[in-house]
């Protein structure tokens, strides 16, 4: 099968490696040391803990809107320092035409740290 992306085909085992979990936005505030427009979020993952994160999703969010949002990341890259902030975690979102990022969530309200696959 042809891929339709720009993106390289991955098998299973590579996929497999991937830890992306569901967690609830707890702290969100404005992430004024960095040039590009950010947030910095502090999620709840349940038994993984609380972990950060830097977003640039301010085109449609608010820190004050995100609080209680339930969202989409995965967790198991290494910590990357940003700016003064070490981010743990990286939220998923779809990316629009005009690269803004609209957040990954689910359906319906699911516990802490639940396995996405």
């Amino acid at each position: 099968m042809q891929n339709i992306t720009d993106k390289l085909l991955i098998n299973w085992d590579d996929f497999s490696k991937i830890d992306i979990r569901t967690g609830t936005i707890i702290k969100a505030e404005i992430f004024e040391e960095v040039k590009n427009p950010a947030i910095k979020l502090w999620i709840d993952f349940g038994a993984l803990g609380v972990k950060k994160s830097s977003a640039q999703i301010t085109k449609f969010y608010k820190p004050e809107s995100l609080i209680g949002k339930q969202i989409i990341a995965v967790v198991n890259f290494p910590i990357k320092q940003i700016a003064n902030f070490m981010s743990e975690c990286l939220v998923l979102g779809s990316v629009d035409d005009d690269k803004n990022v609209i957040l990954l969530s689910s359906d319906s309200l699911v516990k802490n740290g639940l396995r996405i696959s």
